[in-house]
């Protein structure tokens, strides 16, 4: 079982506003993003940003995938964090929102920053958090963090009581149900363009395949992979460059191994995707139909 975040709270969360008067508003080049893409947050936010085409507007630092100071944090960070909070007594942790005018954090939780990026700086690229779907984007951050995330957390504890582990294991399969049977005329979540609720999601089938599964029994990983219009979607969205670009497959499993508390099971032999090969359709030509190398299990 992999450990628990530190960043489960976040140490700053300052927001951007409308213009001057708020504060931090939004400018060219006065932010900086600080992200480790092996981390689910910084690859939500990365694939956001690419999503938006900020990258003349707001420059991101790549940090590495497995942080390198002793309490979790990154130590490339640790001035940063020091700057805003003297003596800050909790790991220096991506994601990270900057000010290069004062030197200091604006905002670790990566929520609002998804938010800030989509509303503060959103006018080159698609409508990621559309007024009066704010709602529905929230719901669906909700199922992937309680009824995808927790679940399958809940489902691989080793040493948990079977009957709670067949009950998480019950609600993913019901959440990845629900899922399955969304519109199949949408091309997206919440229509014919991504949101932040196909951010959402698409991070959190990765993180479900390439870190859940391996504490998983083969059997359930296999009902698992029986939702096809599902792992399609995923399969579509990785061969898009906004989000495939930034899939850190090896940093992913470095980054897994080093917090990882449980041991692996059977499921870890079932792939549901293969990320790789989908993530390669980024320089290649859409095809009218799918590759036999992008497929949906192994």
């Amino acid at each position: 079982m992999s450990a628990p975040s530190p960043t489960a709270v976040p140490s700053f969360r300052s927001r951007i506003g409308c213009d001057a008067r708020s504060g931090y508003y939004a400018a060219p080049r006065r932010y900086r993003l600080h992200l480790s893409l092996s981390c689910p947050r910084s690859l939500r936010i990365a694939v956001t940003h690419s999503l938006l085409g900020l990258d003349d507007v707001l420059p991101v630092t790549s940090l590495p995938a497995v942080p390198d100071a002793p309490d979790g944090g990154h130590q490339e960070l640790r001035p940063l964090y020091e700057a805003s909070s003297h003596q800050h007594p909790g790991p220096a942790a991506a994601p990270v929102l900057s000010d290069t005018w004062t030197g200091t954090i604006v905002s670790t939780h990566a929520p609002d920053i998804l938010r800030d990026l989509a509303r503060r700086f959103g006018d080159r690229g698609p409508d990621l958090y559309p007024y009066g779907a704010e709602e529905a984007v929230e719901n669906i951050g909700r199922l992937c963090e309680q009824g995808i995330t927790a679940a399958a957390q809940h489902a691989g504890q080793p040493d948990g009581d079977p009957a709670a582990r067949d009950t998480a294991l019950a609600t993913l399969l019901h959440t990845l149900d629900a899922l399955e049977r969304r519109p199949a005329s949408q091309r997206y979540l919440l229509g014919d363009e991504p949101t932040l609720a196909d951010v959402e999601l698409w991070v959190t089938l990765v993180q479900l395949d390439t870190v859940h599964r391996h504490h998983l029994d083969a059997a359930a990983v296999t009902r698992i992979t029986g939702h096809p219009r599902l792992w399609s979607y995923a399969r579509r969205l990785t061969a898009h460059p906004a989000f495939g670009a930034h899939l850190d497959l090896d940093g992913i499993a470095r980054r897994h191994h080093a917090h990882c508390r449980g041991e692996e099971a059977a499921g870890a032999a079932v792939r549901i995707v293969d990320w790789a090969a989908c993530a390669g359709e980024v320089s290649r030509p859409a095809s009218p139909t799918p590759t036999r190398a992008c497929r949906s299990r192994s």
